[in-house]
């Protein structure tokens, strides 16, 4: 998927784990099947998950970013009445893998991307109590502060340009550029930001019976536009539940419009950058856009 991606094997993993964690040498490691991009996922033993960053970067900047991400994680733990995973340990480069590496809790369910509840009301209710959950979390007064997908609309008018470019064989170009040019002027309004996942897709959810059963990859939780979230509404549910969605939040036009514009910037890289290397991950996001457009 990535031009320097790392290739992580099961024998790779075991060796690991022998090494820097002995408690666990009795326990199995197992690969895990994900449409993931940005780690392989192995299973040790029933209770957790061995994560492994697929990008090679510098060891150090990927030991602050893991940490980072195990503090994140840490603050929702507890905090809504949904499962999540919590961070167990991290590790260091070895046995021919060149990163440090992070272990958490295994969760039980099946990812939204293999168990579909985008015409569940129930499921649609139970995600608008998981937003409001993360929206109840103190931000202990911090704001936005990256790069991504949160802050300002017009800052990714260079990566939408590129999505773009690299999708005029792929998609109705000049009806989504009319959708960015209304979406990238939409006013951020007097709402602070308020605590957020910021990758609510079906692979980051699980499901179990229909029913919304726990939410992975809670790393990058933090401080957000209070329409981040309302990505999940185009990427998880269909017209009837997406209305349930919005009526429980009470979102007003506002928010939501700016909802569907952060679910437009996230599913218009989707499409072309995985069309080949991960092509369920493209056709998720052309799903949303097809959702999308039929909103607009």
């Amino acid at each position: 998927m990535h031009a320097d991606q790392l290739t992580v094997s099961p024998e790779t993993v075991r060796a690991l784990v022998d090494q820097q964690f002995p408690a666990w040498r009795s326990l199995p490691v197992r690969s895990v099947a994900a449409g993931g991009t940005d780690n392989a996922v192995f299973r040790v033993g029933d209770r957790f998950a061995a994560r492994f960053p697929l990008v090679s970067v510098d060891v150090e900047s990927k030991r602050r970013s893991l940490e980072s991400e195990a503090e994140a994680a840490r603050e929702l733990v507890g905090r809504t009445r949904f499962a999540v995973p919590a961070p167990v340990a991290l590790g260091e480069p070895g046995a021919g893998y060149p990163l440090p590496w992070s272990v958490q809790t295994w969760l039980p369910g099946t990812v939204a991307v293999d168990e579909d509840p985008g015409a569940s009301s129930a499921f649609a209710r139970d995600l608008a109590d998981l937003i409001g959950d993360l929206r109840a979390i103190d931000t202990r007064g911090r704001v936005f502060a990256g790069t991504g997908r949160g802050g300002d609309l017009r800052s990714h008018d260079a990566w939408m340009e590129t999505c773009f470019r690299h999708s005029e064989r792929l998609l109705d170009v000049a009806a989504l550029r009319r959708i960015w040019a209304t979406s990238r002027v939409l006013p951020r309004g007097a709402a602070e930001d308020v605590m957020a996942h910021g990758d609510l897709i079906p692979g980051n959810v699980l499901v179990s019976a229909g029913r919304l059963a726990g939410v992975l990859d809670v790393g990058g939780a933090g401080p957000a536009d209070p329409s981040l979230d309302l990505v999940s509404a185009w990427h998880l549910l269909e017209a009837g539940p997406r209305r349930m969605l919005r009526a429980h939040l009470g979102s007003d036009d506002l928010e939501w419009e700016r909802g569907r514009a952060w679910a437009f910037v996230q599913a218009m890289g989707l499409v072309w950058y995985y069309v080949e290397s991960n092509p369920g991950m493209s056709r998720m996001g052309r799903r949303s856009l097809e959702r999308i457009l039929a909103d607009a």
